[in-house]
Protein backbone atom coordinates (compact mmCIF):
# COMPACT_ATOMS: atom_id res chain seq x y z
CA UNK A 1 0.00 0.00 0.00
CA UNK A 2 1.65 3.49 -0.91
CA UNK A 3 2.38 5.89 2.20
CA UNK A 4 1.48 9.19 2.19
CA UNK A 5 3.91 11.49 4.16
CA UNK A 6 2.21 12.55 7.53
CA UNK A 7 2.91 15.64 6.79
CA UNK A 8 2.37 17.79 3.62
CA UNK A 9 3.24 21.20 3.87
CA UNK A 10 0.85 24.62 3.35
CA UNK A 11 -2.06 23.25 3.83
CA UNK A 12 -4.78 24.88 5.89
CA UNK A 13 -8.16 22.78 6.21
CA UNK A 14 -11.69 24.20 6.92
CA UNK A 15 -12.42 24.72 10.85
CA UNK A 16 -14.43 21.59 11.40
CA UNK A 17 -17.70 22.43 12.59
CA UNK A 18 -19.75 20.56 14.38
CA UNK A 19 -18.33 17.05 12.85
CA UNK A 20 -16.75 14.36 14.51
CA UNK A 21 -12.98 14.39 15.34
CA UNK A 22 -12.29 11.58 13.35
CA UNK A 23 -14.47 12.65 10.23
CA UNK A 24 -12.00 15.62 10.08
CA UNK A 25 -8.97 14.03 10.30
CA UNK A 26 -10.00 11.12 7.88
CA UNK A 27 -10.72 14.54 5.59
CA UNK A 28 -6.92 15.47 6.39
CA UNK A 29 -5.91 12.28 5.44
CA UNK A 30 -7.11 12.60 1.75
CA UNK A 31 -6.20 16.14 1.25
CA UNK A 32 -3.09 15.50 2.17
CA UNK A 33 -2.32 12.30 0.37
CA UNK A 34 -3.97 13.75 -2.45
CA UNK A 35 -1.38 16.79 -2.65
CA UNK A 36 1.11 13.86 -2.25
CA UNK A 37 0.15 12.06 -5.29
CA UNK A 38 -0.18 15.54 -7.04
CA UNK A 39 3.45 16.63 -6.23
CA UNK A 40 4.82 13.31 -7.01
CA UNK A 41 2.85 11.92 -9.81
CA UNK A 42 0.83 14.21 -11.60
CA UNK A 43 -2.82 15.16 -11.68
CA UNK A 44 -4.06 12.10 -13.86
CA UNK A 45 -2.39 10.16 -10.87
CA UNK A 46 -4.84 11.70 -8.48
CA UNK A 47 -7.58 9.66 -8.76
CA UNK A 48 -10.35 8.79 -6.53
CA UNK A 49 -9.78 5.12 -6.73
CA UNK A 50 -5.52 6.10 -6.11
CA UNK A 51 -6.54 7.79 -3.64
CA UNK A 52 -8.55 5.97 -1.52
CA UNK A 53 -5.30 2.85 -1.81
CA UNK A 54 -2.68 5.54 -0.99
CA UNK A 55 -5.05 6.39 2.23
CA UNK A 56 -5.67 2.42 3.26
CA UNK A 57 -9.44 3.06 2.65
CA UNK A 58 -12.52 1.65 0.88
CA UNK A 59 -13.29 4.00 -2.51
CA UNK A 60 -16.76 4.33 -1.26
CA UNK A 61 -15.34 5.56 2.18
CA UNK A 62 -13.28 8.41 0.34
CA UNK A 63 -17.02 9.29 -1.73
CA UNK A 64 -18.45 9.84 1.29
CA UNK A 65 -16.40 12.55 2.18
CA UNK A 66 -16.09 13.58 -1.54
CA UNK A 67 -18.18 12.41 -3.65
CA UNK A 68 -16.59 13.70 -6.46
CA UNK A 69 -13.04 14.03 -7.89
CA UNK A 70 -14.11 17.77 -8.65
CA UNK A 71 -15.83 18.16 -4.34
CA UNK A 72 -11.76 16.88 -3.81
CA UNK A 73 -10.25 18.90 -6.17
CA UNK A 74 -12.32 22.06 -4.85
CA UNK A 75 -11.62 21.59 -1.11
CA UNK A 76 -7.81 20.50 -1.84
CA UNK A 77 -6.85 24.00 -3.38
CA UNK A 78 -9.11 26.07 -1.23
CA UNK A 79 -7.01 24.50 1.67
CA UNK A 80 -3.81 25.32 -0.40
CA UNK A 81 -4.24 28.81 -0.89
CA UNK A 82 -5.97 29.56 2.56
CA UNK A 83 -2.27 28.62 4.18
CA UNK A 84 -1.14 31.33 1.73
CA UNK A 85 -4.09 33.75 2.85
CA UNK A 86 -2.77 33.51 6.53
CA UNK A 87 1.02 34.48 5.85
CA UNK A 88 -0.14 37.04 2.98
CA UNK A 89 -2.88 38.85 6.21
CA UNK A 90 -0.16 38.60 8.59
CA UNK A 91 2.19 40.59 6.39
CA UNK A 92 -0.29 42.76 4.72
CA UNK A 93 -1.90 44.13 8.19
CA UNK A 94 1.70 44.39 9.75
CA UNK A 95 1.39 47.19 12.51
CA UNK A 96 4.09 49.91 11.60
CA UNK A 97 5.43 48.57 8.09
CA UNK A 98 5.28 50.75 5.33
CA UNK A 99 3.80 49.43 2.56
CA UNK A 100 7.07 49.05 0.48
CA UNK A 101 8.35 46.63 2.96
CA UNK A 102 5.12 44.79 3.00
CA UNK A 103 5.29 44.13 -0.68
CA UNK A 104 8.84 43.16 -0.50
CA UNK A 105 8.03 40.59 2.35
CA UNK A 106 4.63 39.29 0.35
CA UNK A 107 7.01 38.95 -2.93
CA UNK A 108 9.49 37.21 -1.31
CA UNK A 109 7.51 34.99 0.30
CA UNK A 110 6.01 33.83 -2.64
CA UNK A 111 9.42 33.49 -4.62
CA UNK A 112 10.88 31.76 -1.96
CA UNK A 113 8.04 29.06 -2.34
CA UNK A 114 8.73 29.21 -5.75
CA UNK A 115 11.84 27.36 -4.77
CA UNK A 116 10.15 25.00 -2.87
CA UNK A 117 9.41 20.96 -4.70
CA UNK A 118 5.16 21.56 -3.98
CA UNK A 119 5.17 24.78 -6.14
CA UNK A 120 7.31 23.44 -8.96
CA UNK A 121 5.34 20.76 -9.65
CA UNK A 122 1.97 21.60 -8.57
CA UNK A 123 1.01 25.02 -10.30
CA UNK A 124 2.58 23.87 -13.57
CA UNK A 125 0.73 20.92 -13.34
CA UNK A 126 -2.59 22.66 -13.04
CA UNK A 127 -1.30 25.26 -15.44
CA UNK A 128 -1.19 22.54 -18.02
CA UNK A 129 -4.49 20.84 -17.11
CA UNK A 130 -6.03 24.36 -17.42
CA UNK A 131 -5.61 24.10 -20.80
CA UNK A 132 -7.94 21.48 -21.32
CA UNK A 133 -10.31 21.26 -18.17
CA UNK A 134 -12.98 23.93 -17.47
CA UNK A 135 -13.57 23.41 -14.15
CA UNK A 136 -9.25 23.18 -13.22
CA UNK A 137 -9.69 26.76 -14.92
CA UNK A 138 -12.27 28.21 -12.66
CA UNK A 139 -10.67 26.81 -9.66
CA UNK A 140 -6.85 27.81 -11.20
CA UNK A 141 -8.03 31.01 -11.54
CA UNK A 142 -9.58 32.09 -8.32
CA UNK A 143 -6.70 30.75 -6.52
CA UNK A 144 -4.46 33.05 -8.34
CA UNK A 145 -7.13 36.30 -7.89
CA UNK A 146 -6.76 35.16 -4.30
CA UNK A 147 -3.31 35.08 -3.80
CA UNK A 148 -2.62 38.48 -6.32
CA UNK A 149 -5.46 40.21 -3.53
CA UNK A 150 -2.68 40.85 -0.68
CA UNK A 151 -0.71 42.88 -3.75
CA UNK A 152 -3.49 44.54 -5.22
CA UNK A 153 -4.26 45.56 -1.92
CA UNK A 154 -0.89 46.86 -1.31
CA UNK A 155 -0.04 48.72 -4.68
CA UNK A 156 -3.43 50.77 -3.58
CA UNK A 157 -2.18 51.71 -0.38
CA UNK A 158 1.56 53.10 -2.39
CA UNK A 159 -0.80 55.04 -5.43
CA UNK A 160 -4.06 55.77 -4.15
CA UNK A 161 -3.46 58.42 -6.98
CA UNK A 162 -3.58 55.73 -9.56
CA UNK A 163 -7.04 54.63 -11.48
CA UNK A 164 -8.15 50.77 -9.97
CA UNK A 165 -7.66 49.25 -12.96
CA UNK A 166 -3.71 50.42 -13.35
CA UNK A 167 -3.19 49.37 -10.12
CA UNK A 168 -4.93 46.19 -11.09
CA UNK A 169 -2.40 45.66 -13.70
CA UNK A 170 0.79 46.66 -11.86
CA UNK A 171 -0.46 43.81 -9.32
CA UNK A 172 -0.95 41.30 -12.15
CA UNK A 173 2.69 42.37 -14.00
CA UNK A 174 4.06 41.46 -10.27
CA UNK A 175 2.13 38.64 -9.99
CA UNK A 176 3.08 37.33 -13.83
CA UNK A 177 6.48 37.94 -13.31
CA UNK A 178 7.21 36.16 -10.26
CA UNK A 179 5.19 32.95 -11.77
CA UNK A 180 7.49 32.87 -14.90
CA UNK A 181 10.74 31.80 -12.41
CA UNK A 182 9.31 28.80 -11.68
CA UNK A 183 10.46 27.22 -15.33
CA UNK A 184 13.80 28.43 -14.77
CA UNK A 185 14.59 28.55 -11.51
CA UNK A 186 12.21 26.49 -9.25
CA UNK A 187 12.85 23.53 -7.61
CA UNK A 188 15.32 21.33 -9.79
CA UNK A 189 15.24 23.73 -12.38
CA UNK A 190 18.61 25.08 -14.41
CA UNK A 191 19.23 28.38 -12.55
CA UNK A 192 17.31 27.44 -9.22
CA UNK A 193 20.49 28.06 -7.15
CA UNK A 194 20.64 31.68 -8.73
CA UNK A 195 16.52 32.37 -7.20
CA UNK A 196 17.98 34.45 -4.19
CA UNK A 197 19.94 37.16 -6.65
CA UNK A 198 16.96 37.32 -8.62
CA UNK A 199 14.64 37.34 -5.68
CA UNK A 200 16.23 40.79 -4.94
CA UNK A 201 16.49 42.21 -8.29
CA UNK A 202 12.53 41.67 -8.62
CA UNK A 203 11.66 43.06 -5.54
CA UNK A 204 13.52 46.06 -6.45
CA UNK A 205 12.28 46.14 -9.73
CA UNK A 206 8.68 45.85 -8.46
CA UNK A 207 8.60 48.31 -5.46
CA UNK A 208 10.36 51.15 -8.32
CA UNK A 209 7.43 50.44 -10.87
CA UNK A 210 5.13 51.06 -8.19
CA UNK A 211 6.78 53.69 -7.46
CA UNK A 212 7.16 55.20 -10.61
CA UNK A 213 4.24 54.46 -12.62
CA UNK A 214 2.48 57.22 -14.54
CA UNK A 215 -0.64 55.22 -15.10
CA UNK A 216 -1.90 54.29 -18.27
CA UNK A 217 -3.84 57.52 -19.22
Amino acid sequence: MDQAPKLVTDLLLPERGGGYAKGHETRELILRTALHLLIEEGYRAMSMRRVATACGMKLGNLTYHYPTREDLVRELLNAVISSYEVEFAAIVHAPGVPPEERLARVCGLIIDDIGSKKSTRLFPELWALANHDAFVYERVHELYDRARAPIVEIVAEMRPDLSEADRFDLSLFISASMEGLTVFAGYQRPYGERLTAVEAIAIRSFIDIVRSFKGSQ
